[in-house]
C-alpha cells in the first residue's frame, strides 16, 4: 500500500532494546515479536489507578551507563535525539510488560510502527500496579464514593425514602438524570451487592449505611409474597411521574417483555445475600430464602412442581415439568408456567443464566454465609437451608458439565437449550453464537466450586466417612477442573486479543472464515466480559499444571492491563461499558448510559472484590511482598446467631488462613479459626460492632499487619441500640 497510516496498539513484553536504533522489539501473546520505533515525540507513564495523578517513579538510570550508550548530551549533535534515548534507557528494559499507542505507516516496502505513548505496568521491572496491596481497595471504594455522590450528593447517612427518591437506573454519561426516571429492582439490587463488597473491602461506614437504606428499600418497594408468605417474587420496577408511581411487575426488557425472567429473579436477590454475608439480619435472609423456595417450585424442571401445580389449579393435566434438572429461563406471570405460549420463543426453554447464575450471584455467598452452620436455636432450619442450596449448586454445576461442554467441533459452550436439553442455536440475536464472557464465566465459577467440593471432601475424610459422597464429589472436582481448564485454553484460542490484550465480546460458534474467530458484529470489548476473563485465568492460574497455570497468570495480567488502561474513566471516577479493539470508548446509544442493568455498580464491584482476593491468595510474589488483606463485618447483635462465618469466598481448605481479628479496635480470642466460623457471643456483642478479620495465603511466613497478640478476656461493650431485624424460621418455608 501507499500512503498507509493507522493508529494502533499493542500490549507485549519487551525483549531486546537497541538504543543506537531508538527501537525496541515486544513478543506479543501470540509469540510474535515486532519492532517498535521511537522518537523525541514518544511519551512514557505508569499505569494509574482509578484517580491517581502519576505514578511515575522509575529510577533515574546511571549516569556512567548513560554516557557509555549514548556519549555525552553536551557532544551530541541533537541534543532532543540525545533526550530521546536516554528515556528509552530509563523506561524500556527487557521482560517489562508495557502497552505501545502507535502509528502504522506503510509505504510500498517501507513499513514500521513509530510509538507516541508507552504505558509501563509499574515502575519497578516485573510488577504490576494492580498487584499491589491497595490497588483494588482504593478502585473500589473510589468508584462507590463517586456513585453516592452522584446520586446523592453530599449524603453520608442514608434512609429508605433517599434511595426512593433520588436513586435512578438510567443516568447519562456524566452521571445526570435522563429522560427515563425508571428504578429496576434487579438493577438496584445490583448495586447493593456493589455497595456491600466496598463495605467488606473497605470497612468505610458510609457504604455500609447506603447498603442498610438499600436493602430496606428493594425488599419494601420490590418484594411480591405469594398469598401464604412462602415464596417471594419481584417487581420489575417502578416508575415515577410528578402525580403518581407505576409498578411494572414483569420485565420491560425486550427480550423477556413481560415475563418473570428467572435471571432477573437470581439478581434481584445478589445483593441482598452479599449484604446478608456482612450482617446476618434474618429479616433480609427471609426473603432471600423465599425467593429461592419461589426457584425451585416454579422455575425449576422438577416433576413434583407440575403435579402439584396442576392439582392446585386445574388449569390443564398436562405436566410440563420433566424432572431433567435445571430451571426454566422464564414463566408467565399470570398462569405461573414455563410453558404459557404468552412467553413466544422462551416458552420451555434454559438457558446459562437460568442454571449458571445462580451460582455466582447469590449461592456461593449464601453457602459461605451458612456453611458451617451457624449456632442458633433453630438449628433443623438451617440444616434444611444448607441441604437446598447444596442441592441447588449440584444440579447446576452437574447440568453445565453434562450440557454446556462443546461437543460439536466448536470452541464454545452450548448457552441455550430446549426443555429437554437439546442445543438451541436458533434462539433470537445468539442463534449459533457465543459469548466469550460467558464461556470464562463459567471457567471461573466451575473452578471456584471445585474448591467448595474440595472442602467437602476433607470435612468428610477428617470424619471417617465410608459412603459414596467422596468418589461423587472427587469426580466433580475433576470435571469442573477439566471442563475450566479447556474452555480458559479455548478462549485463548479464539476470544483474547492476542495483540492488545483483554477479551472480545460475540462471536460466531463455528466460523465461516476460515479463522478460529469470526466477528458477529464489531470487534468490540464489553466490560462485564474483561471482569470474567480477570477472574477466570487469576483463579485457574491457581489450578493448572505448571505450564498453564504460567500461561493463564500472564493471560489475568494481559487482561488486566486491558481494563486498567481503557475501561476506568480516569476524568469522572467510573467505569465505561465498552471499547473498541484498541480500547478507545464506545459511547453512542445505550453504551454512554450509566448504571443500566448491565452496567449497575455489580460487575466492576465485584472484580476489585475478588482480584483483590484472588491476588494476595493465588499470586506468590515472594516473601518481600505482602500479602495479607482485611474483611469487614457488621453483623446483628441479636439476631438469635451465635457464630459468624467469615470465610471469603470458596476457597481450597489449604488455601488460605485467619492470623488477626478484631472487634471495634480489639483483639479478641474466638474460637473456630480454622473453619473460619467464630464463636460470637451474643451477650458481649454490641448492636453495630465492627468485626475486622485478617486472612494470610497458606504457606506464607505468618505475619499480620497489626502485630497485635490476642486478648482472651477483653469483652466488647454493648449499646441501647435497637435492632429491627426479627428471626424467622426456616422449616415453614421448604
Amino acid at each position: 500500500m501507499k500512503s498507509f497510516h493507522s493508529s494502533t496498539m499493542f500490549t507485549g513484553t519487551v525483549k531486546s532494546v537497541s538504543v543506537e536504533k531508538a527501537s525496541f522489539f515486544i513478543e506479543l501473546l501470540t509469540e510474535e515479536s515486532i519492532e517498535i520505533q521511537t522518537s523525541t515525540t514518544t511519551y512514557y507513564e505508569i499505569l494509574r489507578n482509578i484517580g491517581d495523578a502519576n505514578r511515575d517513579r522509575v529510577i533515574e538510570p546511571d549516569q556512567n551507563l548513560v554516557e557509555n550508550k549514548i556519549g555525552k548530551r553536551e557532544n551530541s549533535v541533537s541534543k532532543e535525539e540525545w533526550d530521546s534515548k536516554r528515556q528509552l534507557l530509563k523506561y524500556i528494559k527487557p521482560d517489562v510488560l508495557l502497552s505501545v499507542f502507535a502509528i502504522y505507516s506503510e509505504n510500498d516496502n517501507t513499513k514500521f510502527y513509530s510509538a507516541r505513548r508507552i504505558v509501563l505496568m509499574h515502575s519497578n521491572p516485573n510488577e504490576y500496579g494492580w498487584e499491589e496491596t491497595h490497588w483494588w481497595v482504593q478502585q473500589i471504594n473510589t468508584l462507590f464514593e463517586n456513585w453516592l455522590d452522584v446520586l446523592f450528593q453530599t449524603k453520608r447517612e442514608f434512609t429508605e425514602s433517599d434511595f426512593a427518591e433520588f436513586y435512578r437506573t438510567n443516568l447519562d454519561l456524566l452521571g445526570g438524570p435522563t429522560m427515563n426516571s425508571i428504578q429496576e429492582c434487579a438493577t438496584l439490587s445490583r448495586f447493593l451487592y456493589g455497595l456491600s463488597s466496598s463495605y467488606l473491602l473497605t470497612g468505610n461506614e458510609r457504604s455500609l449505611s447506603a447498603a442498610k437504606a438499600c436493602s430496606k428499600y428493594i425488599i419494601n418497594a420490590y418484594s411480591n409474597s405469594s398469598h401464604d408468605g412462602k415464596y417471594v417474587f419481584w417487581k420489575f420496577g417502578r416508575i415515577k411521574d410528578s402525580k403518581s408511581t407505576k409498578e411494572i411487575i414483569g420485565s420491560l426488557n425486550p427480550e423477556d417483555f413481560g415475563s418473570y425472567a428467572l435471571y432477573e429473579q437470581i439478581y434481584a436477590i445478589s445483593g441482598l445475600t452479599q449484604y446478608y454475608r456482612i450482617t446476618q439480619d434474618t429479616w433480609v435472609l427471609n426473603y432471600i430464602t423465599r425467593t429461592i423456595a419461589a426457584f425451585n417450585k416454579f422455575f425449576k424442571d422438577d416433576l413434583a412442581n407440575g403435579i402439584d401445580y396442576d392439582e392446585k389449579t386445574g388449569n390443564n393435566n398436562d405436566n410440563c415439568y420433566l424432572g431433567l434438572g435445571g430451571y426454566f429461563s422464564h414463566i408467565d406471570p399470570v398462569t405461573m408456567r414455563p410453558d404459557s405460549n404468552f412467553l413466544g420463543e422462551n416458552i420451555m426453554k434454559k438457558n446459562w443464566n437460568s442454571v449458571g447464575d445462580h451460582i455466582p450471584a447469590y449461592l456461593i455467598n449464601l453457602i459461605v454465609s451458612i456453611d458451617p452452620l451457624p449456632k442458633t436455636n433453630e438449628n433443623d432450619s438451617w440444616v434444611k437451608l444448607l441441604e437446598i442450596c447444596k442441592e441447588i449448586l449440584i444440579d447446576c454445576v452437574t447440568k453445565i458439565l453434562d450440557h454446556f461442554d462443546p461437543q460439536d467441533d466448536s470452541l464454545f459452550v452450548n448457552e441455550r437449550f430446549n426443555h429437554d436439553w437439546t442445543p438451541d442455536h436458533n434462539w433470537g440475536w445468539q442463534k449459533d453464537r457465543g459469548i466469550v464472557g460467558h464461556n470464562l464465566k463459567i471457567s471461573w465459577n466451575l473452578t471456584r466450586c471445585g474448591f467448595y467440593f474440595e472442602r467437602l471432601i476433607k470435612e468428610l475424610n477428617d470424619a471417617g466417612d465410608t459412603s459414596n459422597l467422596i468418589g461423587e464429589y472427587s469426580t466433580l472436582v475433576s470435571r469442573c477442573n477439566k471442563l475450566s481448564i479447556k474452555l480458559g485454553n479455548n478462549m485463548k484460542e479464539c476470544g483474547v486479543d492476542l495483540i492488545r490484550g483483554g477479551i472480545f465480546d460475540a462471536l460466531e460458534r463455528h466460523p465461516k472464515n476460515g479463522l478460529n474467530t469470526e466477528f458477529t458484529w464489531g470487534a468490540t470489548k464489553d466490560f462485564w466480559q474483561q471482569e470474567q476473563a480477570i477472574l477466570a485465568y487469576y483463579i485457574m492460574h491457581h489450578t493448572a499444571e505448571d505450564a498453564t497455570s504460567q500461561e493463564f497468570l500472564k493471560l489475568a495480567r494481559y487482561c488486566s492491563a486491558f481494563w486498567s488502561l481503557f475501561f476506568v474513566d480516569q476524568d469522572y471516577r467510573k467505569i465505561y461499558f465498552r471499547t473498541n479493539e484498541s480500547g478507545a470508548t464506545i459511547i453512542e446509544g445505550q453504551y454512554g448510559i450509566q448504571g443500566g442493568h448491565a452496567i449497575a455498580g455489580y460487575h466492576a464491584f465485584e472484580l476489585c472484590y475478588l482480584t483483590h482476593l484472588y491476588i494476595r491468595t493465588y499470586v506468590d510474589r515472594g516473601e518481600e511482598h505482602h500479602d495479607n488483606f482485611t474483611l469487614h463485618y457488621q453483623p446483628k447483635a441479636n439476631s438469635g446467631i451465635n457464630t459468624l462465618n467469615v470465610m471469603p469466598d470458596f476457597f481450597r481448605p489449604e488455601d488460605l488462613r485467619i492470623i488477626g481479628y478484631k472487634v471495634n479496635g480489639y483483639e479478641i480470642l474466638l474460637k473456630g479459626l480454622e473453619q473460619f466460623i467464630f464463636q460470637i457471643p451474643i451477650n458481649d456483642i454490641a448492636e453495630n460492632s465492627v468485626i475486622v478479620v485478617e486472612y494470610q495465603r497458606a504457606g506464607k511466613q505468618q505475619k499480620h499487619s497489626s502485630a497485635l497478640k490476642n486478648i482472651p478476656d477483653q469483652k466488647i461493650l454493648k449499646t441501647d441500640t435497637k435492632s429491627d431485624s426479627v428471626q424467622i424460621s426456616f422449616s415453614k418455608q421448604f
